[in-house]
C-alpha cells in the first residue's frame, strides 16, 4: 500500500520553466521606437505648419486662383514656371537677391569669427562686450530699419559724421547704386553678433591642451590660428554659412519698409520674396507667386547642397 505525502509539491515546483512562464513580463519600447514617440508631436506641428503649406503651394503653382469672389482653381500646366523666364522684374529680384548673398554672407561670417576670437580672448570687461554686442540681435527688425532710415536720411546722423570730416556725402536711400549696399550695412552689423555667439561657443569648446601641445612644438599665433582654430571650426562655419545663406535669400522686411513696398528706387532694393509678396498680395496672383516661391526654395536648396559639397570632407560622418 502507497503512501500519500501529506504536503505534496505544486507541479510547477516540478517544472521551473513552467513557473517562469507564467511571471508578468514588463514591456519596454526599443530605444529607436521610444524616440519616434517622443518626436511624433514635433513631427505632426511641422506637417500641420510647415509640410501642408508646401503641398499646397505647389498645388498653387500649376493653377490660376480667382480669390474675388468664389474662389477657384483651373489648372494651367507649366504656363506659371515659363512665365518666369520671360519677367524681366523675376531676373532683377534674382540679381539683387545673388548680389546680397554673396556680398553680406561672407563679411557678416568673417566679423562673427574676429568677433568672437576678440572675445575669447582674455580682456578685461568681455562680459559687457558680449552683451554690447548681442544687443542689435535681440532687437526688432523693423524697429532698426526705422533707426536706419533715420540715419541714412540726408539730414541724418550718417550725413552729418561724413561732413564732420570732409568726407562726401550721399543720398543712401534714393540712389539705385546705393540703397541696396545701405541694406547690406545694417543686416551685416545686426545679424554678425548672432553667429558670434555661436563661434564663440565652438572656441571654447577646443581643448586647450592643443594649444599647449603647438606651443611646445614652436607653433607661433598664426600657425595654432591656421592649423588648429581653422579646422575644427569648419563644421560650425558650415552650419553659419548654411543658415546666412538661407536669411539672406529671404530677405524682406528691410527692403519693403526702405522702399514702401515697391522694392525702388528703380528696383535696386527688389528681392524675390518682396516680390512674391507683391504678385500675391497686390496683384492677387497666387498661383504665379507660388512659381516664384519654389523658384526661391530650389536656389536655397541648391545653394546648401553646393555648400555641403565644399565642406563634404570635413563634415563629421
Amino acid at each position: 500500500m502507497t503512501s500519500i505525502p501529506l504536503n505534496p509539491m505544486p507541479a510547477t515546483s516540478l517544472n521551473p520553466a513552467a513557473s517562469r512562464s507564467k511571471k508578468p513580463r514588463n514591456f519596454r519600447f526599443s530605444p529607436s521606437l521610444s524616440g519616434y514617440l517622443f518626436i511624433t508631436p514635433a513631427l505632426m506641428i511641422l506637417g500641420v505648419f510647415l509640410g501642408l503649406p508646401i503641398l499646397y503651394a505647389i498645388f498653387l503653382s500649376f493653377h490660376k486662383v480667382e480669390i474675388l469672389g468664389e474662389m477657384s482653381y483651373r489648372f494651367v500646366h507649366l504656363r506659371n514656371f515659363t512665365r518666369l523666364a520671360d519677367d524681366g522684374r523675376v531676373w532683377i529680384a534674382l540679381k539683387n537677391t545673388a548680389e546680397y548673398v554673396a556680398i553680406v554672407v561672407p563679411i557678416q561670417t568673417f566679423i562673427a569669427l574676429m568677433l568672437a576670437l576678440v572675445l575669447n580672448a582674455q580682456i578685461r570687461g568681455k562680459n559687457l562686450f558680449r552683451v554690447v554686442f548681442f544687443l542689435p540681435t535681440i532687437t526688432s527688425s523693423a524697429v532698426l530699419t526705422l533707426i536706419f532710415m533715420w540715419i541714412y536720411n540726408a539730414d541724418g546722423l550718417l550725413n552729418h559724421f561724413l561732413e564732420g570730416f570732409g568726407l562726401p556725402t550721399y543720398n543712401w536711400l534714393g540712389d539705385p547704386n546705393i540703397a541696396l549696399k545701405s541694406i547690406m550695412i545694417m543686416n551685416i552689423w545686426a545679424s554678425a553678433p548672432f553667429f558670434m555667439v555661436i563661434y564663440l561657443a565652438a572656441l571654447q569648446d577646443i581643448p586647450e591642451s592643443l594649444y599647449e601641445a603647438a606651443k611646445i612644438d614652436g607653433a607661433n599665433g598664426c600657425d595654432r590660428f591656421l592649423n588648429i582654430t581653422l579646422p575644427l571650426l569648419k563644421p560650425v562655419t558650415f552650419f553659419i554659412i548654411v543658415m546666412g545663406i538661407i536669411g539672406t535669400f529671404q530677405l524682406f522686411d528691410q527692403s519693403y519698409i526702405f522702399s514702401g513696398g515697391s522694392g525702388g528706387p528703380n528696383n535696386s532694393t527688389l528681392t524675390v520674396v518682396l516680390l512674391i509678396y507683391q504678385y500675391a498680395f497686390k496683384s492677387l496672383e497666387m498661383g504665379y507667386a507660388a512659381a516664384l516661391a519654389l523658384l526661391l526654395a530650389t536656389a536655397i536648396v541648391l545653394a546648401t547642397l553646393v555648400q555641403r559639397y565644399l565642406f563634404k570632407e570635413d563634415m563629421p560622418q
